[in-house]
């Protein structure tokens, strides 16, 4: 690609008045001279009309019925002409050197998308201090991963810390509107890794607003949430696999969904349902991956360890392990789950565990949790065991 390819803007906004001219401005405002920017708006009943005819012939503006997310990724590719193109969702906000940073490493032919971490700010614009993704974003050939892996084969950026090359995109949109009418940009996340290379500019280059909206803690727990979710997975994997036929390279969809963090979600939630009442409390030990915010299927889930009802991170040691246990279940806790991502807690806390089995029965244990019962009738069971805080413990203190 030239070093002076036009650089399409697009910008998706619903009902996000109140963010909208922050995000149209951080897309008129790059360094990079050659940019085009496109509102589309997907059938707003606030304000966002009036604040998108102030910019007059600064963007072009696209007036749609409200279809989702998709929808208003197809509308605007439409209308785009740039050999780069960047959706941005209207809550977000990009950095003045985005487009330039993207142009430089689309000048590789071979790159299909280039992605990024966002700083994480507040409602009112205010940053929080930290990244999204936390992890560490990955680049390279990644076709392999998703054959291996399937949709959700790498971790990638949202929608506005990315960048598509117009060669990859003319040649898998539109977005399926029906399928996709949220999450659109899963779909390009999966396939861009079969059309070329995934390049990764280090330095956040937007910023992720997390306010009312946006904020899904606790949501995805929910029945109706997974449903849709799982849909949407199996959708995907549908897609996923008949592109990677027509490229000659078989895959495995059934380990793709026996590995799929929302299918093993799904059955953990349905197992803590099938053994815990929903009249009861439970210990959720997670690290709080779950993002449960107090409540799985209908039962008060509390974080392991907690403090002021938030989760307060790993246990120091075995003993204040145990003694964040017997606290709990002092306040009313009947079970502790142990979800799979924190399963390694049971060999590192090993008095912990030790303590557990001695004190209580196991009731389920699976690929997905394993759960105690703490209101074992004591007379069925051992002498309990105690282990004090003086004990000479080898787990090293996290704080």
């Amino acid at each position: 690609m030239s070093k002076n390819n036009l650089v399409s803007i697009i910008v998706n906004n619903y009902n996000y008045g109140r963010f909208l001219r922050h995000a149209i401005d951080s897309a008129i405002k790059q360094k990079y001279s050659n940019v085009e920017v496109i509102v589309v708006d997907d059938g707003s009943t606030d304000e966002s009309a009036a604040i998108i005819a102030e910019y007059g012939n600064k963007i072009i503006a696209i007036s749609k019925e409200n279809g989702g997310q998709a929808s208003a990724f197809n509308a605007g590719f439409e209308a785009s002409h740039g050999e780069i193109v960047i959706f941005l969702d209207s809550d977000d906000i990009l950095l003045p050197t985005a487009a330039t940073k993207v142009v430089a490493l689309f000048e590789d032919s071979n790159v299909s998308k280039v992605h990024w971490p966002l700083w994480e700010i507040n409602e009112v614009g205010q940053k929080k201090g930290g990244m999204f993704p936390q992890v560490t974003l990955c680049e390279g050939d990644l076709l392999e991963e998703m054959a291996k892996y399937g949709p959700n084969g790498y971790t990638s950026s949202p929608t506005s810390g990315n960048a598509w090359s117009r060669k990859f995109l003319e040649q898998v949109l539109p977005v399926p509107a029906d399928s996709f009418k949220i999450s659109a940009d899963s779909y390009l996340f999966m396939l861009a890794p079969l059309f070329g290379l995934v390049r990764l500019i280090k330095e956040p280059q937007s910023f992720y607003r997390i306010h009312s909206k946006n904020n899904y803690k606790g949501n995805t727990l929910k029945e109706e949430t997974l449903v849709s979710i799982i849909s949407q997975y199996d959708t995907s994997c549908l897609i996923l696999k008949s592109f990677l036929d027509s490229l000659a390279i078989s895959a495995d969809t059934r380990s793709w969904k026996d590995n799929s963090w929302f299918y093993k979600l799904r059955n953990a939630v349905n197992d803590i349902k099938n053994v815990i009442p929903a009249d009861k409390t439970f210990i959720l030990v997670d690290e709080d991956q779950w993002e449960a915010a107090g409540e799985v299927a209908g039962r008060k889930s509390i974080p392991f360890v907690e403090h002021d009802g938030t989760y307060w991170g790993p246990p120091g040691d075995d003993a204040i392990a145990i003694r964040e246990i017997e606290r709990q279940q002092n306040n009313g806790a009947s079970f502790i789950v142990f979800a799979w991502p924190a399963f390694w807690l049971l060999s590192y806390y090993s008095q912990m565990d030790y303590y557990l089995h001695s004190n209580y029965t196991c009731i389920m244990r699976n690929e997905n949790v394993i759960v105690f019962d703490l209101d074992t009738n004591a007379s069925a069971k051992p002498e309990r065991v105690s282990v004090s805080a003086n004990n000479n413990f080898r787990a090293p203190n996290y704080y």
